[in-house]
Formats: structure tokens, sequence, C-alpha cells
């Protein structure tokens, strides 16, 4: 297993999306490609004052070009990494950035795609949003934001391309015509019909809530944070059986099994140790773990494991590492 390549970028611009959201441009300084990606992926971002965060590429391959651009939004709450950004960045900064990872992609061979975006979580389904249109695939983009004043990147919304697509719902301002109910617009899925969301806690609850009628493989998720404020990752002991190696690693109650990995000398990558990120997501054997993880999706769960914060079912979780 290898880490995720880190780049140097240069911040070629900043643009003031709303009063709490930096749009961000990334570019090779020296005007090389950049690595390619696909709709729904993210970057890390090294900072100023040693944070890392995860962002989503905001923008389809095809409509970037050859630059990154994401969005971050000011958080009252900051644990750094916006405050750095907001506070600190500047145009012309080199900046190390992880190359684009995906765990967050469109389902191929969907009927329709129902895009849920909360505030921010916007971004990738933008990228996604300007994907499909230019496969010419249906799709319906359904934003909620605060007020007209509080929505980024409205000129790409904008876009012929996108605009018949989009509908948007203001908590405040606009018209009552406007305001979208998520139990009236998830109450009866169409066949073939997969809902990706992105946002806030309290919005993706909601939706959570008004979908339960959805089948599981076909809701795709994206959390900003592990709900309710944290993941457990402790538990009962268990042994960690890497198939392909011919070991057993034991996992005491309260390591993950990234750690216990670690103490053997086998190295696992993680970022977000919050079962969000899926840089720590292994093949497995998916029915043997407690999944306690947010970024994979029912049928991944079958033959994946992300290893920061899941642990086993029973006495056993199986790799295929």
């Amino acid at each position: 297993m290898t880490q995720t390549r880190i780049l140097t970028l240069r911040v070629s611009r900043l643009t003031r999306e709303t009063p709490e959201i930096l749009g961000v441009e990334l570019t090779h300084p020296w005007g090389r490609a950049l690595p390619a990606y696909e709709a729904g992926a993210h970057i890390d971002l090294h900072l100023p004052g040693g944070f890392s965060r995860q962002y989503s590429l905001a923008q389809a391959p095809h409509v970037a070009g050859n630059r990154y651009v994401i969005g971050v939004k000011r958080e009252s709450a900051s644990r750094g990494g916006s405050a750095s950004v907001h506070g600190r960045l500047r145009e012309g900064d080199l900046l190390p950035v992880g190359e684009p990872r995906n765990t967050f992609a469109l389902a191929e061979g969907a009927a329709h795609h129902l895009l849920l975006a909360g505030g921010i979580g916007m971004t990738p389904l933008l990228a996604m949003a300007q994907t499909l249109a230019a496969r010419g695939e249906r799709f319906t983009l359904c934003v909620f934001a605060r007020s007209p004043e509080h929505l980024a990147f409205a000129g790409s919304l904008r876009d012929s391309a996108l605009a018949p697509h989009v509908r948007l719902h203001f908590d405040e301002g606009g018209t009552p015509a406007q305001k979208l109910s998520l139990p009236e617009l998830l109450a009866a899925p169409a066949p073939g019909t997969h809902l990706y969301l992105c946002g806030p806690a309290g919005f993706m609850q909601a939706v959570r809530d008004a979908a339960k009628g959805w089948p599981e493989d076909n809701i795709h998720a994206e959390y900003f944070a592990a709900p309710d404020g944290g993941v457990a990752t402790s538990g009962k002991p268990f042994m960690l059986n890497l198939l392909q190696r011919g070991i057993r690693v034991p996992v005491a109650g309260e390591q993950t099994a990234v750690e216990a990995l670690h103490d053997v000398g086998i190295d696992i990558p993680v970022s977000c140790q919050q079962g969000l990120c899926g840089t720590c997501v292994v093949p497995a054997e998916g029915e043997t773990a407690e999944h306690r993880d947010f970024c994979l999706s029912g049928s991944e769960r079958r033959h994946k494991v992300a290893l920061c914060c899941s642990r086993a079912r029973g006495e056993e979780l199986a790799l295929h590492i």
C-alpha cells in the first residue's frame, strides 16, 4: 500500500463566493498537467499551521481544465483548517496537496441521478451535475442554501447546460414555490434512481430520515464530519486475519485495526481517522466487519472495510491484504 502522492501547487486565484465561502483555484507552478480525476473526488490540502483537510473538487474535469477548484467555508467552530485558508492563504502561495481520491463516485447505469446539496455540500455535486450534463444523462440537482447571498458558485449553476436541471431552495428569501420538501421529494423513489447527498450534519440526517424507503445501495453520501461529533473506534478485542500474508494480528479493545497493523510494521495510510475520507479502506470479507464508517456504500461494505474505525462483527475480521 502506498501513501497518496503529494503535489506542490500554486494558489492561482482566490474568489469570494459568499460572505462565508472562499473559492480557491490551484494550478501547477510550471504549468504542467495535473493528475486526472472524476466528479466526486477530493484533495487533501496541507495548510499553514500544520493542518491537513479534505476538500471536494467543485468543477468537473472538462470544466476545470488544468486546475483544481475547491470551496472552503469559514466555520465558526473551526479546528484550524478553514481559519487557515481564510486568514492565511494568499494568491501565489505554494501548497502541498494530495492528488485526487474518489470515494463518492457517480453510479454506473443509473436511470436518474438525484443530487441533494446542503450549503457548501454543493461542491462535489456541482462537479457531478456538470459531468452528467456533458454525458447527456438524466439528473436533478437540488441545492439548499440559507439565502441567495449564501449560494456559492452561482454562476456555474446558471450555465445553460445545468440551469434546466437545477432546483433552488432558500431558507430566507425566494418565493414559496421555490421551497423544497424533503419528504415529498424522496417519498417514492423511481426504479433505477440513485440519490447523492452532501452537506452539514443536520441536513444529512434530514435527508436520511426522508429517504428511509430507498434501497441502501442507491444512496451515496459524503460527510463533512462524523455524525454526533465523532465515531467510536474502541470495542471488544478481535483478530485480523491477513489472508494474502497468511498471518493473524490481534487488536486490543482500545486499539484500532490501523494501530494494531502499524505495531507489526504494516503501513496503512490514514487521513481523517473518522471513517469519512476512505484513505484507509482495504479489500475485506465485509460481512465479518462491524462497519462504523461514513464513506462506503451498502454494496461496497460487502467487500471493503475502513480500518481507522471499523472492527470485527465477531472474533475475527478477514482482510485481503
